[in-house]
């Protein structure tokens, strides 16, 4: 069983032919593990969402292999320990998609929909993919802050949010107000890599989220 896009108008085809080498470590990994997603991920989350989390690419054994974001992988369990510590869920995560949990007034999407070797996207193919969420955004009438999680992921969404990457350097906790009048959110990714060196600690995470919820009443979104 995998989940189904709550904006699917958005979505890449599940056999998008637009990145050859994404195509191809596709390909490979659906020979060596027929019974995983394999395919670009898919948007996950409320589609009232008031908040938009803007990731960098499904993991190998996360999204990839679920197809859920950031599901069955280290990134996934601080991001939904966090969504439920704010009142951002329903139910509990459990790291795999038939635990149930749906997401409240939030909503998730990449700046790259399919796995890159190591976890680096080419710049063509996130040049290539920000179409994919231009459209996923604008498909979102109510989100009015955003919260980038990584430097690609920032500068995705500052394009397709209209902004300029020279005025809007990525920094976390950095705030850029965007020219759509949204509200872009800095914050590093929350990666094994970084949890484990100590460059995002838990509480660093937390405090993202109490400024989206801060942002949240001063500019009166419901």
């Amino acid at each position: 069983m995998f989940p189904v896009s709550p904006i699917p108008e958005s979505e890449p085809s599940h056999d998008c032919p637009k990145c050859p080498r994404l195509v191809a470590v596709r390909q490979a990994l659906r020979l060596a593990h027929p019974d995983w997603w394999n395919a670009p991920c898919q948007a996950f989350g409320d589609p009232g969402a008031w908040l938009a989390i803007v990731g960098l690419a499904p993991g190998k054994h996360g999204a990839n292999r679920t197809g859920r974001p950031f599901t069955g992988d280290y990134a996934g369990d601080l991001l939904f320990a966090t969504f439920a510590k704010f009142g951002l869920t329903e139910g509990v995560y459990g790291s795999s998609v038939e635990d149930g949990v749906q997401l409240k007034g939030a909503m998730i999407v990449n700046a790259v929909k399919c796995l890159p070797p190591e976890n680096k996207p080419t710049p063509e193919e996130i040049r290539t993919c920000r179409p994919f969420l231009a459209g996923q955004l604008g498909e979102l009438p109510n989100v009015r802050v955003v919260i980038a999680l990584g430097q690609i992921a920032h500068q995705s969404a500052v394009k397709v949010m209209g902004g300029r990457l020279p005025k809007a350097r990525f920094g976390h906790l950095n705030e850029h107000r965007m020219p759509d009048g949204r509200v872009l959110i800095d914050s590093y990714h929350c990666s094994r890599y970084n949890q484990n060196t100590g460059r995002l600690t838990a509480e660093m995470f937390e405090s993202v989220f109490v400024r989206a919820l801060e942002l949240q009443d001063e500019i009166g979104v419901r």
